[in-house]
């Protein structure tokens, strides 16, 4: 088993705004969120990253631990390296070049596409594919929050997960080779910066779960350079610009939306699933067996993939109708050179040697002993729990209350039901000794 790398927290609550409104907790799909004297907080050792709980707190109270470009001052060249759902957030007549212009006239020194990346990659796991000849099926390991839930909730898929790494980590690479060769930096003097729609792949780059280190220095949300990038393009569409080459890497936009994956690698036994729910409910399938016959399984944490994350600007349907557009317009043939890639494969370019480190939940206690007393504990509390799972404790089911009390991080009355059998004891008990004293002769 790997060693567990120090883990990496990508977002946070601002205890000051949150009200204690409940929709993170019942949104959390690894039950990550409590809410307590009106305030909630994230377990860490159980938050996988994904930022749904961004999207529906009506305070704003959570926000991704992203960067701005005042981080990155102390490199001398920096690279945007834009997710391709960056592309589905503007209008479909703007094309991938001017947004990769755009990137440079807000402040970066050069932009990376991601596309061509993406294509190469399905290259590469279209050769794994057709020699691999071990259990099934692999699974993408392209969207970190998947990855983490693989960590600590189902470490028997781990050996599933494709050792290929990322098309942000290969476009990284490429940039900043390219960099060191033109300019002649050293490439710790150059950052490159992932314009990012989730908080999920910051946990990607921090933590790096199966290499050393990231080739990515930092990370920029799509929402947080929305604005500047519109004024930048209208710049551009008034000074006419002039393209310095064709962009035709249209197939790799595929990967910004669910399904874009295995269209892509037009794999005769794949599928794809977009939302945790549905990857849990795929995962569980994986595990008794009856996926056998797929070869491979495109996962994403968010349901319509990478335009539906939680640092996006529109629409996630709207913006996936644009990439499609966008697809339709560029995505005739691969924009690199195959069989140059097939080669980089077979050299192990898109590898990733590392395993995977686990980090499953810890028991409730370290004695074993003593865990075994907790367990049996917490099925004693459940099982006087309504099992209704409103809620209303501040967490987000009847068994995770029962844990909670077990570790102490609860009361059995923070429990409704639980707390108004007390009350009901209490007042019985006090009109009981009301009643006794009133039949107390009465002392002259």
């Amino acid at each position: 088993m790997a060693m567990k790398k120090e883990k990496f927290l990508p977002v946070q609550i601002d205890k000051e705004k949150c009200s204690g409104h409940m929709e993170c907790m019942r949104i959390c799909p690894s039950e990550a969120i409590r809410v307590r004297n009106g305030k909630a907080y994230i377990l860490e050792e159980k938050c996988i990253g994904c930022g749904e709980c961004i999207k529906v707190c009506p305070e704003g109270a959570i926000t991704p631990l992203t960067g701005s470009f005042s981080d990155f001052s102390q490199f001398k060249y920096t690279i945007a390296v834009p997710s391709p759902s960056l592309y589905g957030q503007f209008h479909h007549d703007i094309e991938p070049p001017v947004l990769l212009e755009a990137l440079k006239r807000i402040g970066f020194d050069d932009a990376q596409d991601v596309a061509g990346a993406c294509e190469a990659v399905t290259i590469a796991i279209q050769e794994l594919l057709s020699e691999y000849r071990g259990p099934l099926p692999l699974i993408g390991a392209f969207c970190p929050a998947v990855v983490r839930l693989i960590q600590f909730k189902y470490p028997d898929l781990a050996e599933l997960l494709i050792p290929i790494d990322s098309p942000m980590e290969i476009a990284a690479r490429e940039a900043k080779r390219r960099v060191v060769e033109e300019k002649g930096l050293k490439e710790e003097e150059i950052g490159a910066i992932y314009i990012t729609p989730c908080p999920a792949k910051m946990t990607a780059i921090f933590e790096s779960p199966r290499k050393e280190k990231s080739y990515l220095d930092g990370v920029i949300s799509i929402a947080d350079l929305y604005n500047s990038l519109l004024s930048a393009i209208t710049e551009i569409s008034k000074e006419g610009m002039t393209k310095e080459k064709k962009w035709d890497c249209g197939i790799g936009l595929s990967w910004a939306i669910m399904g874009g994956q295995t269209q892509a690698l037009e794999a005769e036994y794949a599928l794809a699933v977009g939302g945790m729910p549905d990857v849990v409910k795929i995962f569980e399938d994986i595990e008794s067996g009856k996926l056998r016959d797929i070869q491979y399984v495109e996962c994403h944490s968010c349901h319509q993939g990478c335009v539906s994350g939680s640092l996006t600007v529109d629409n996630p349907y709207v913006a996936r109708s644009k990439i499609i557009r966008l697809m339709e317009k560029y995505g005739k043939s691969f924009c690199n050179k195959v069989e140059e890639v097939k080669e980089l494969y077979k050299k192990g370019y898109f590898k990733l040697f590392e395993e995977l480190p686990l980090m499953p939940l810890q028991p409730l206690d370290t004695d074993i002993s003593k865990a075994i007393a907790k367990m049996r504990q917490k099925e004693q509390i459940l099982e006087g729990l309504p099992k209704i799972n409103c809620g209303a404790c501040g967490a987000p089911n009847c068994r995770a209350l029962a844990e909670d009390v077990v570790l102490g991080r609860a009361k059995i009355t923070d429990c409704v039901f639980q707390a108004h059998l007390e009350l009901r004891h209490l007042a019985s008990r006090i009109m009981e000794l009301a009643d006794r004293y009133s039949r107390s002769p009465v002392k002259e």
